[in-house]
């Protein structure tokens, strides 16, 4: 997981290097929320935790500087407060992922997002209490690879402004091993509002 958080960043450095020589660029910031596909459980007296509901804050940033409007795109979302994890700890899930963008037009103001690629899912856990000393760590987190399909429609709002868009999205990730949880199907639904540089 460390391998693909290096590699992320990376790809992130020469995202924006890219900026300036690319035919078009956008960096995005938005919101949304989560939602997951429940599995039925045949053990009675437990059932894991439906990984579901909260803001998500997230940040993209992606490059088109191939022909036929292919590009790179890199973003993460995680949740803004801490969930409850059956009352005895917190947990804060990380969705970090790289993909391949497909960015079509459909008019001088409107286009489409269409990505897929892989990521690492991270929750989290913070216990709730805290030993309070300096370097103290009260948290674990658990990493799982995971595979991520997401689609959004781009429109530009402002005359004045032609850079600036909003996009509404919807992103499906597949997480492998998902422990703790009782799926490995998410979906993260929001908007974003983005700034387009170039072309």
């Amino acid at each position: 997981m460390r391998k693909f958080a290096l590699l992320a960043s990376a790809c992130t450095l020469f995202l924006f290097a890219n900026l300036a020589s690319a035919q078009q660029g956008d960096i995005l910031v938005g919101g949304g929320e989560l939602y997951s596909l429940s599995s039925p459980s045949d053990i009675v007296t437990f059932q894991p935790l439906t990984e579901t509901g909260g803001l998500y804050i997230g940040i993209a940033g992606d490059v088109v500087t191939f022909p036929h409007r292919l590009g790179i795109n890199v973003e993460t979302s995680w949740r803004y407060k801490q969930g409850s994890y059956y009352g005895y700890e917190n947990y804060r899930p990380f969705f970090t992922d790289a993909n391949l963008l497909f960015q079509p037009k459909i008019n001088k103001k409107m286009g489409l997002d269409i990505m897929a690629g892989i990521g690492v899912a991270s929750n989290r856990f913070s216990i709730l209490d805290s030993c309070g000393s300096p370097g103290c760590v009260n948290f674990t987190s658990s990493n799982h690879f995971m595979e991520d399909f997401g689609a959004g429609f781009r429109y530009y709002v402002w005359h004045r402004i032609p850079h600036i868009f909003v996009r509404p999205e919807a992103h499906y990730y597949h997480v492998q091993n998902n422990q703790g949880f009782d799926s490995t199907n998410v979906f993260r639904v929001g908007a974003s509002i983005g700034y387009t540089f170039g072309k």
